[in-house]
């Protein structure tokens, strides 16, 4: 069965710095306003509770769930439209919160994780933890978004100390194995800065989308935009999952994990990611060569198992 879609879905990341500035309200307005979020995460807002509960009743986003903040500290909002989805709250810490989307549209489901990792390192230590256990527990459609607060590579980071390759290991690893995907992005490089003078400056790009490759199967032409930094030092990050002619329900293609220890399966993937193709034509090239190769590899396995059974 072929699934047609009619519109761009966006989603909207934020580190506001506070949610009690006066500004605030007001910027999520505009966010709203002029791109009209499916989701909007919000970080950072230094409230919980029947506080944060107070002022989300005020914004112009009829679903919200929060996260409790450590002090004066921390906050993590997913807001959402329920026009566009219904949002189904699976768990969330001080850190992250694991909801499942149901895109009213159409009959896809996906698991959304929104992030606001701690600034001290052996907290991000139990959120990277976190993140591998939920991989382990699900098999759906993925995107992670938020604040890592972490540099992932050296061109992550601008001024100031170098990126710390125990820390920016930790990290990655905990992506590859949550198979995650960076779709790259449009517009300034950096999400944060420290706002001083250029000798003393630091710039980071430490806001992101993440996507495993069954989402990026769903949705091949998604793009990341970074948007002009205003009243905070980060800057909001745009996904626009853009709408496809058709989408089989069907056989949705499935990473298997027993492939990484076939030999030959590295050529697959060599295959798909090199020459000049952009990231959605090497998703699309590498889903079909290794849904080929899996048939024509692995394809008679089960059969077998019947015929040797019989």
């Amino acid at each position: 069965m072929a699934l047609s879609f009619q519109s761009i879905m966006n989603f909207i990341i934020w580190n506001s710095r506070g949610a009690l500035k006066p500004y605030f309200q007001g910027h999520i307005h505009n966010l709203v306003q002029e791109h009209n979020p499916a989701i909007l995460v919000v970080m950072e807002t230094k409230l919980g509770g029947d506080r944060a509960k107070a002022i989300t009743d005020r914004l112009p986003l009829d679903g919200a769930i929060h996260t409790d903040t450590i002090g004066y500290s921390s906050g993590l909002w997913l807001l959402w439209n329920s026009n566009f989805v219904e949002v189904v709250l699976l768990a969330k810490t001080e850190q992250e919160i694991h909801v499942e989307v149901k895109v009213r549209a159409s009959r896809l489901s996906w698991l959304f994780s929104a992030i606001y990792a701690s600034p001290r390192s052996e907290e991000r230590s139990i959120l990277w933890e976190n993140l591998t256990k939920v991989a382990e527990l699900h098999k759906l459609p993925w995107v992670m978004a938020g604040d890592f607060n972490e540099p992932l590579i050296d061109e992550d980071k601008f001024g100031g100390r170098g990126v710390n390759i125990n820390r920016s290991l930790a990290f990655k690893d905990c992506l590859d194995r949550c198979s995650m995907v960076d779709m790259g992005f449009s517009g300034p490089r950096y999400t944060w800065t420290n706002k001083r003078e250029f000798s003393n400056l630091i710039l980071e790009r430490i806001d992101r989308f993440f996507m495993n490759p069954d989402w990026c199967v769903i949705y091949p032409n998604a793009r990341v935009t970074h948007l002009p930094r205003c009243h905070s030092d980060h800057c909001p990050v745009l996904m626009e999952a853009l709408p496809v002619n058709s989408v089989k329900l069907t056989r949705p293609f499935r990473f298997q994990e027993f492939w990484l220890s076939d030999i030959s399966f590295p050529t697959i993937v060599s295959k798909a990611w090199n020459g000049n193709r952009d990231l959605a034509e090497s998703i699309d090239c590498f889903s079909k060569d290794a849904t080929a190769w899996n048939r024509n590899h692995f394809g008679n396995i089960h059969q077998k198992k019947k015929e040797n059974s019989g």
